[in-house]
């Protein structure tokens, strides 16, 4: 497919569970790494960003390119689908999964009354990963921090400079568990796909 695998990967998480986490860090040895999350998640994803591009100075001496950001509440996303958000954003500088909504959206300013229906035709539900260009991300992050921006995830930074960003058709099944009723219907698609279990350490 022409594609490598991604060099480091940073972990983002609460330092109360990284001791849990560590034998898997520890196992590949210079390729996975811990940084702390945020307030809110567009400090954690810089916190990420910041010890993505660290590492990769200290391992290869040379900036990494690009940078994949994926919620860890989304564990189903398929090989498929990341390579093509991958080579999207390597065409376009920046690229999200996404699927057009299924659902009728209605607008609301009091939670009571409907105001309009939005036309469903032009709406996308974005996934994960989203991948970006390192330099223009911390461009982003720079003028987000400088103007005071409110972005609510990584692609509206990229947005917010005025900067295209392609739309990766993903799957449906992409879902973001919340809740247990998503767990559910989790492990009925793995079960749909016979995928086996994974061991990291």
């Amino acid at each position: 497919n022409g594609l490598s695998p991604p060099s480091t990967v940073v972990l983002v998480m609460d330092p109360k569970y990284q001791p849990e986490y560590q034998p898997i860090v520890d196992k590949y040895n210079g390729k996975l790494a811990f940084a702390n999350p945020g307030v809110e998640r567009q400090g954690s994803v810089e916190n990420g960003l910041n010890k993505l591009v660290e590492l990769s100075k200290e391992n290869n001496g040379s900036p990494c390119e690009f940078v994949a950001v994926h919620d860890s509440a989304r564990p189903l996303v398929t090989i498929p689908e990341i390579e093509s958000v991958v080579k999207d954003a390597q065409s376009v500088g920046a690229a999200v999964l996404g699927v057009p909504c299924k659902a009728t959206i209605k607008e609301s300013d009091d939670g009571v009354l409907v105001q309009r229906t939005i036309p469903r035709a032009r709406l996308w539900e974005v996934h994960t990963p989203q991948v970006v260009k390192v330099e223009a991300l911390l461009r982003g992050f720079d003028k987000v921090e400088k103007e005071n921006l409110e972005v609510t995830d990584d692609v509206s930074i990229i947005e917010a400079l005025g900067e295209p960003v392609k739309l990766t058709l993903g799957e449906y099944t992409n879902l973001k568990i919340t809740t247990p009723e998503d767990m559910d219907v989790a492990t009925a698609i793995l079960k749909d796909r016979g995928d086996d279990q994974i061991n990291l350490i």
